[in-house]
């Protein structure tokens, strides 16, 4: 089992990634190319050195993107804030970038918060092997999975790949009585459009029992953060959407009985 991964940040005091105050730990490398990215730096698993733009002194410079972390160097750090996690019902967050690319350092890591008793959610898109979520489903106490577009070809249009393994696992994860929220990234004409929305609701009526939906209005920091590393921006600059746009979509969701929250 791998002792070591490739991280690129640990936020603490986190209060949008799970239950309570949590700990994220982002993790380098993704299965997908999503154009929205929030963190697009986070793609390629290696360390990696980019030119950045230093607005203050409108030069550029270097920066360093990814580390290298032991597992006891990363436990070490979730420790530090047990007392929160105890006060709050919070617990540790495993991000990214997609976790289950470094599965094995994923896997350790994870045995070592249950060991420690502390709660475990996995932020996740599902485009990994099915074996991968074998190895990780009794050590995760909630698996925040990301839904984004029905149509197949659209989907490879906006993230490089096909949604079919995506969907596949995350029917068997909910099939296997495993605790998931779905997540669904709003993104202006592309993911909120009436069509998109309304397959995803058809999608997530299947499912047995119905998952939690958190519904993620655009953040704009992807296009700067693109701006920032000297990566191409696909989408240009997308108007942010109004809260009354965001509680129009969650009233369908809510009107075809399935819960929804607007998140952050």
């Amino acid at each position: 089992m791998s002792k070591t991964g490739i991280i690129f940040d640990i936020k603490k005091y986190a209060i949008h990634d799970g239950p309570g105050i949590r700990t994220t730990i982002f993790f380098k490398g993704c299965s997908m190319a999503c154009q929205w990215c929030h963190n697009p730096e986070s793609k390629n698993v290696g360390i990696e050195k980019f030119v950045v733009k230093d607005r203050v002194k409108k030069s550029t410079k270097h920066e360093i993107v990814g580390y290298e972390m032991s597992v006891d160097e990363v436990m070490e750090k979730i420790e530090k804030d047990r007392v929160f996690y105890d006060e709050s019902n919070g617990g540790v967050t495993f991000s990214g970038g997609e976790p289950l690319v470094q599965i094995n350092f994923l896997l350790e890591l994870l045995k070592r918060c249950k060991k420690t008793d502390l709660h475990t959610v996995v932020d996740t898109s599902g485009e990994v092997s099915w074996k991968d979520f074998e190895k990780i489903q009794k050590y995760v106490d909630l698996f925040l999975y990301d839904i984004k577009i029905i149509d197949e070809e659209l989907h490879k249009k906006y993230t490089g790949v096909s949604n079919k393994r995506a969907h596949k696992n995350l029917m068997k994860l909910i099939d296997e009585g495993n605790n998931v929220e779905l997540r669904i990234p709003l993104i202006p004409g592309i993911t909120d459009t009436d069509k998109n929305i309304n397959q995803i609701i058809q999608f997530i009526s299947l499912l047995s029992p119905l998952p939690n939906v958190t519904l993620l209005a655009y953040n704009p920091l992807n296009r700067d953060k693109l701006d920032k590393f000297n990566l191409i921006n696909h989408l240009g600059k997308l108007k942010v959407q109004s809260k009354q746009k965001l509680l129009e979509i969650k009233q369908q969701f809510m009107d075809q009985g399935i819960n929804a929250t607007l998140g952050e």
